[in-house]
């Protein structure tokens, strides 16, 4: 173990566990039931984006290790004890496994904060307990699997009905920016219709879910159900996309790589999920609570150091409150606590990678060069790793890139407006439309901006507001599908129609 994260262990007294598992120094990935090596060998190093230093070697897989991990999740779908198991039994299985997880909380946040440089005061009530919560909840869903009669013009004494089967086995790709979350989302639906899974963490951010395959095995887990393959996305990641033995893919990333995956999976009329990029818009009227707008940006662009999709990262403010609104956000960034991901003092850690960090440095450059009024930050912070100030860019135009496109880091630009329907059109003026916000008193006007605005997930006088009951998903470019709700289930159902004679 390297000197730097020995210190970081000893000041922050992390958990038995996680220590163990940090000073093992290499950890395998998970394949039929069994933690392997890649077949020829191969590793990668994973890193503290707190200070780049290497933290453990994971194995970097090939096309062969996840033939073997589609093979395993076939073989448990089609004769494990998986496709034998009723959904009672599937639905105590999921909780038991949620509860093993809320055993080790600590030791999954204090890895989590680690391995992505997520601040630990936010990661263990979002990331962490809201993987268990999203568990508990699709479990309940498990026994609640149904089709239905129909009545029918067929000939003679007949009925039919439809059947809900599920779909086979899933091939699920995971982002660094929510590596256990985002992994949940993917696991927890298709695990509770009947499916098994292969799932691919980003390369850079592999240890919370093998971890969790260690929790999931010691609580019961069948061999083949999960699957966790670490390595490239241009391998795994590819091979994964057009695996002819992959029944549905599900991907949350970037727009560029969902729409290659997109492609891949259409080779094989594969079922397919994307959950993309984002530029979301928030809009606050004249009347609004400036304090809610505050909350609301520090809860979506300037959480995760901005790596969110759904962030708020476009702020229209209505020109009666937007000096006010500048100054109460300012006030806000002053008091961002920049440091170490698992000081509990620590409100923004960094970026998660040096690439991440120069192409959100770049940005600010484009912003200050594109004429926009820089109100706050825009600079590196001078210690190791890869740390940013939160940034507040004012005075922007839509027409700028800094408002077009996706930054993926803590910076927020402000566009004035004048009309209800000035700030729909600039709103809606972005290839994307996963999120969105209203911020006003007045209920009706709220009504017919929330039906407005082309995003899959709005909220009012708050942003990034979601719950393990509702569907998240974008329009336009922002994706294809849903995660979480009940209407997440269908993406992993196939409907069966049956006509009885009799």
């Amino acid at each position: 173990m390297n000197e730097i994260l020995q210190a970081t262990l000893d000041k922050y007294q992390v958990t038995d566990k996680t220590r163990e598992f940090i000073e093992t120094g290499h950890q395998k990935m998970f394949i039929s039931g069994e933690f392997v090596d890649a077949e020829n060998g191969a590793t990668s190093i994973v890193e503290d984006p707190s200070n780049g230093a290497p933290v453990i070697t994971v194995p970097s897989a090939t096309t062969g290790d996840v033939d073997r991990a589609v093979d395993a999740a076939k073989l448990a779908f089609r004769t494990g004890r998986w496709a034998e198991m009723k959904p009672i039994e599937r639905q105590h299985l999921l909780l038991k496994l949620a509860d093993a997880m809320e055993e080790h909380a600590q030791t999954l946040a204090e890895l989590e904060s680690i391995d992505a440089g997520k601040a630990i005061n936010g990661c263990m009530p979002v990331d962490i307990q809201g993987s268990i919560d999203f568990l508990r909840y699709m479990a309940g869903w498990a026994t609640k699997i149904e089709g239905n009669t129909r009545d029918i013009s067929w000939p003679g004494d007949s009925f039919g009905f439809t059947l809900k089967e599920p779909v086979g086995v899933v091939g699920a790709i995971v982002p660094w920016n929510w590596p256990l979350n985002m992994s949940m989302w993917k696991l927890a639906a298709p695990l509770t219709v009947g499916c098994t899974v292969v799932l691919k963490p980003a390369e850079i951010t592999p240890m919370s879910m093998l971890y969790l395959m260690k929790i999931w095995k010691d609580a019961g887990l069948p061999d083949g159900v999960v699957n966790v393959v670490t390595g490239k996305g241009s391998v795994v990641g590819n091979h994964l996309a057009g695996h002819p033995g992959i029944n549905k893919i599900s991907f949350t990333g970037s727009t560029p790589v969902g729409k290659l995956v997109g492609k891949a999976a259409l080779e094989n009329m594969t079922h397919l999920t994307l959950e993309l990029g984002g530029k979301s818009a928030m809009v606050a009227f004249e009347d609004a609570n400036i304090d809610d707008i505050v909350a609301g940006t520090q809860q979506s662009v300037f959480f995760n150091s901005g790596q969110v999709c759904s962030a708020g990262s476009r702020l229209y403010v209505h020109r009666d409150i937007y000096e006010d609104t500048l100054k109460a956000l300012t006030n806000a960034l002053q008091e961002t606590v920049i440091g170490d991901p698992l000081d509990p003092a620590t409100t923004q850690g960094p970026q998660i990678s040096k690439g991440q960090l120069d192409s959100v440095l770049n940005y600010i450059q484009i912003g200050q060069e594109e004429g926009a009024r820089l109100v706050y930050g825009g600079k590196a912070v001078d210690r190791e790793g890869y740390f940013v100030e939160p940034t507040l860019f004012a005075d922007c135009t839509n027409t700028m890139r800094i408002v077009q496109e996706e930054i993926f880091g803590p910076v927020l630009v402000v566009i004035p407006f004048e009309t209800e329907e000035e700030a729909i059109r600039l709103a809606n003026d972005n290839i994307y439309g996963l999120a969105g916000s209203v911020f006003t008193k007045d209920l009706s006007r709220a009504m017919r901006v929330v039906r407005a605005l082309e995003a899959g997930s709005i909220s009012v006088n708050t942003h990034d507001a979601i719950d393990v009951a509702l569907p998240f998903g974008g329009y336009k470019q922002s994706g294809i599908g849903k995660d979480m709700g009940k209407e997440q289930l269908e993406y992993f159902l196939e409907t069966k129609s049956v006509i009885m004679q009799l």
